[in-house]
């Protein structure tokens, strides 16, 4: 399995406009400039997060993206949704049915291990959330944080 880079860029915009002050937008290409994104990627995840009702876009000359939630509301979880959709990570091809020449219907090991596995890591996405993903990364990070906080009182609108 292999996460798109997406999840790890809409995770890390998120981050940034967790920063913004109340009322405040971050125009899209201050988002792509930051994270170092081609502008049309960039452009591409944070439709997908506004489609998931995680982040509002605010049109016009002054318009830019801002939070739709409280930070404490998104979970990690809920950004790997808005990118990566709900499919499963695993999917059985028949080669077990193939190989011992059982029907369909029943399920191999590997397939209730998948399982399982998926229902892990879910639930570790499910409990991180954009508030305390912040929080952790401002305390090891303080300085280049507020750095980045100065960079947005310029960028925001």
């Amino acid at each position: 399995m292999q996460m798109k880079t997406g999840v790890e860029q809409s995770l890390y915009a998120i981050l940034i406009l967790n920063l913004l002050p109340d009322r405040a937008v971050l125009p899209g290409e201050a988002i792509s400039q930051q994270l170092h994104a081609s502008p049309t990627y960039t452009q591409k995840i944070l439709r997908k997060l506004v489609s998931a009702d995680l982040i509002t876009s605010v049109p016009g000359v002054k318009g830019g993206f801002k939070l739709n939630r409280k930070p404490e509301e998104i979970c990690v979880y809920d950004i790997y949704l808005a990118i990566e959709g709900k499919q499963s990570l695993y999917s059985p091809s028949g080669v077990f049915h193939d190989m011992l020449n059982v029907e369909e219907d029943r399920d191999c090991a590997l397939t209730a291990l998948m399982a399982e596995a998926e229902n892990s890591w879910k639930s570790i996405l499910k409990r991180e959330t954009v508030a305390s993903l912040y929080e952790e990364i401002n305390k090891d990070y303080n300085p280049k944080v507020q750095a980045l906080q100065e960079w947005l009182k310029v960028k925001m609108v």
